[in-house]
């Protein structure tokens, strides 16, 4: 059991204990030897990952996968955003894509810079409608066979959208812009 996850069983004992008068001599998560908490990721890319990950996408007998991988890091977009993405749902000549649903539950609007653009432009359309018509899994093997390939441990594809947020502060978006096209309440 991750640490994480003890930390939220014994919050809601004490949260039972203190609110709702659950009697217990002691929480019981309290004597639990808990494993250490992973250390936060650096969501970079390296000196060179860019072009190596680009290399082995374009290697890949998915032409999808290359373009996916692109508009992941230009974006932010979530895997699951791009995944579920619908033609019906972008809007090249206005420069956005509309999310109906996100993680949180709500819908949101994602800017597209001209190499988005040009990108999803030069995509050709899927009878199934999608923009990226990868199944979850199938992507997962892309991304693991493609890590392996390029030589690039400890990448996973969560990293581009951390990578995507820092390349928009390197662009000077205020806090603000960012925390819009994360989906995140400031």
């Amino acid at each position: 059991m991750r640490s994480e996850d003890l930390l939220l069983i014994s919050h809601g004992i004490k949260t039972a204990q203190r609110e709702w008068g659950f009697k217990l001599a002691s929480n019981p998560v309290d004597n639990v030897n808990k494993p250490p908490v992973n250390k936060p990721r650096d969501g970079r890319l390296e000196e060179g990952a860019e072009e190596r990950l680009f290399q082995t996408c374009k290697q890949s007998s998915n032409h999808w996968f290359l373009p996916l991988v692109q508009v992941a890091i230009e974006t932010g977009m979530r895997r699951g955003e791009l995944l579920s993405l619908e033609w019906d749902h972008v809007h090249l000549d206005k420069n956005w894509v509309h999310l109906p649903m996100t993680k949180n539950g709500e819908s949101r609007d994602v800017p597209l810079s001209p190499k988005v653009r040009d990108i999803l432009g030069s995509l050709p359309r899927d009878i199934s409608g999608k923009v990226f018509p990868i199944h979850f899994e199938g992507l997962k093997s892309l991304w693991r066979r493609g890590m392996k390939r390029a030589d690039l441990q400890n990448l996973h594809f969560h990293d581009l959208r951390h990578e995507a947020t820092s390349r928009f502060f390197e662009l000077g978006l205020t806090i603000v812009e960012v925390a819009a096209s994360w989906d995140t309440k400031i």
